[in-house]
């Protein structure tokens, strides 16, 4: 299992008229947290697009516990609990003051945009995945 935590500090934008950061912003909180877990894998989106991987989302899942407001120092913790094959899966937490407020998940699917299908993942990401899944 390999996971990467996220600051992030809720912007006025994302929230709607009662103060109130609005759902969809999650989304966009697991895109930068799934994000900066593969950089911190020394992996970016950049160089995998630039060889012709993309990696569409196929399933998202978003509970909600508790509100985030403007302002809110916020942590989201990035897992991915299992070797990716054809598709990957990051498991999301939004943590404020210590609690889970939200739990995400989402599914991509390795892509390579020249044969228009599905593909394996890039052999640098496996490599830099292995050492948090070879069993002792």
């Amino acid at each position: 299992m390999y996971s990467h935590a996220t600051q992030i500090k809720v912007r006025y934008g994302e929230t709607d008229k009662m103060g109130v950061v609005y759902h969809s912003h999650y989304i966009e909180y697991y895109e930068v947290a799934r994000t900066e877990c593969m950089r911190s894998l020394g992996f970016t989106y950049r160089a995998m697009e630039e060889s012709g991987i993309i990696l569409p989302v196929t399933k998202v899942e978003s509970k909600y516990k508790d509100s985030l407001y403007y302002d809110d120092d916020i942590q989201v913790k990035a897992t991915i609990q299992e070797m990716p094959g054809f598709k990957i899966k990051f498991y999301y937490d939004v943590i404020k003051d210590e609690k889970v407020v939200n739990e995400g998940f989402t599914e991509l699917v390795f892509y390579d945009v020249n044969k228009k299908r599905p593909c394996k993942p890039p052999q640098l990401l496996l490599d830099s995945l292995k050492p948090y899944f070879s069993k002792n």
